[in-house]
């Protein structure tokens, strides 16, 4: 069966928003997660949503025992790898824990794939593997270094990616590098509930405006950037997930298996601290207030894409734009100003 994926991972944000995309483009789904930083209740949502329930198994991506039970009950096409810890300054605090998971689980999973000849991958990389870069936009050919843990998971995974598509050349690994996803599902039903003070801008202004936070810390305002904040490709979450979607059709319509295939899923511009705080205000007319704070060590001035490889392999291109992302945000986050917590 060509069209059952396994998505693990699929509970988490990025991840809830490609099961509605993958359904919408006529795949069966199976989601695998622990559960350790998502929700079933964004499950559910989802089932509501595509009107169907979804086959969901709790478990651990390092667990090869309970993989091997699901690879032999399910005839899986492919898996898209969402299941990674993914906050920057927990890694630099947890190593271990970030490699045990994101190196390791990954490999498990690998195994237990070539163990039932399952060979299309796709896997929920970052930009964060390009560093700091000499120039910009940046494209797939510029060199890799990471300054954090979590970074340096994401590349030594794509390290693994590459030397599997050289040991065996059945594989189609397409690794994707994400720039900043932002923004939820248009329903305001499914968004991004981060545990405790999030890490990430857009969510952190939105609680701003919800009133669950009292200020936004702006880290820097002395960048060579714009207006000295840092700047960022934001992508709205649904066009991401709709990008997981056409890396499988391509994988599907290859007569020969492409390897290692990195791609980068970004807009192609940038965007400042401030521009998306003004962008957030003009878009739901909520006030931010801001406060500067130093900079954060390990963040770069600027970081945005070149999308050209994704649009000329893929088809695929991002379709919304900042105001959409931040509209989407408050719809979300205004409907469920605590996210998903059921009470």
């Amino acid at each position: 069966m060509r069209n059952k994926i396994l998505v693990t991972g699929g509970a988490g944000y990025i991840g809830s928003h490609t099961c509605i995309a993958l359904h919408q483009a006529g795949y069966d789904i199976v989601v695998y997660d622990n559960l350790s930083n998502s929700s079933r209740e964004a499950l559910n949502r989802v089932s509501a949503l595509i009107d169907k329930p979804i086959e969901f198994i709790q478990g651990d991506i390092r667990d090869a025992d309970l993989l091997q039970e699901i690879f032999k009950a399910h005839q899986f096409f492919g898996v898209i790898h969402f299941a990674g810890l993914k906050a920057v300054g927990e890694s630099v605090a947890k190593p271990l824990m970030y490699y045990s998971n994101n190196v390791s689980g990954t490999i498990t999973l690998l195994e237990v794939m070539a163990a039932h000849k399952v060979k299309n991958f796709i896997f929920s990389s970052s930009a964060t593997v390009y560093g700091d870069p000499e120039t910009l936009p940046i494209d797939e050919s510029f060199p890799r270094s990471c300054t954090n843990p979590y970074g340096q998971s994401k590349l030594a995974v794509e390290h693994i990616l590459e030397d599997l598509a050289v040991s065996d050349n059945h594989w189609n690994l397409i690794t994707l590098r994400y720039f900043n996803p932002v923004g939820a599902h248009s329903s305001g039903q499914i968004g991004e509930d981060p545990n405790d003070i999030p890490n990430n801008l857009m969510p952190y202004i939105s609680q701003v405006a919800v009133g669950k936070l009292a200020t936004l810390s702006v880290f820097g305002n002395d960048y060579p950037t714009v207006d000295g904040t840092g700047v960022r490709d934001y992508i709205h979450v649904t066009d991401l997930a709709k990008g997981h979607v056409d890396a499988l059709r391509y994988a599907e319509q290859q007569t020969a298996p492409v390897g290692f295939m990195p791609i980068n899923l970004g807009t192609g511009r940038g965007s400042s601290v401030l521009e998306l705080v003004t962008a957030f205000t003009e878009a739901t007319g909520k006030n931010v207030p801001y406060q500067f704070a130093a900079r954060r060590a390990g963040d770069i001035a600027s970081c945005y894409a070149s999308a050209d490889k994704a649009k000329e392999l893929l088809g695929w291109q991002a379709k919304l734009d900042i105001n959409d992302m931040c509209q989407d945000t408050w719809r979300w986050q205004s409907a469920n100003p605590d996210g998903y917590k059921v009470t």
